[in-house]
């Protein structure tokens, strides 16, 4: 039994066509997050090693999930700046396909008559 009017379906198809026009125009992704990390050396007399610690940094890492192993790679700040907004579309593309996902839910329960539980 088809519950979903024509107005709703029109709708639904117009949401759902931006999201994939929206999703079509992201660039390069890279999954993980790169942040800014303080070291200490080995030289016992270094500053590093003072009170209160002059850490040695920053340097910027990027860490990342593979096969559930944490990776992380130290970057050049020229890399970093070159690689974040790869990582931000790949946040904007997580986000995006969530949207996705939601409106399909909605579409299916809405053709099919099936009550949202």
């Amino acid at each position: 039994m088809l519950m979903a009017t024509p107005r709703q379906r029109e709708r639904v198809l117009r949401q759902r066509a931006a999201l994939v026009e929206e999703i079509s125009r992201i660039g390069w992704i890279l999954p993980g997050s790169i942040t800014d990390r303080f070291t200490r050396c080995g030289n016992p007399a270094c500053r590093c090693r003072t009170q209160p610690p002059q850490l040695h940094g920053p340097y910027p890492t990027w860490t990342r999930k593979v096969d559930n192993r944490t990776i992380t790679r130290t970057l050049t700040p020229e890399q970093a700046e070159h690689l974040r907004p790869w990582l931000d579309n790949n946040r904007r593309l997580r986000r995006l396909l969530t949207e996705l996902e939601a409106l399909s839910l909605q579409a299916v329960e809405d053709t099919e008559g099936w009550a949202q539980k």
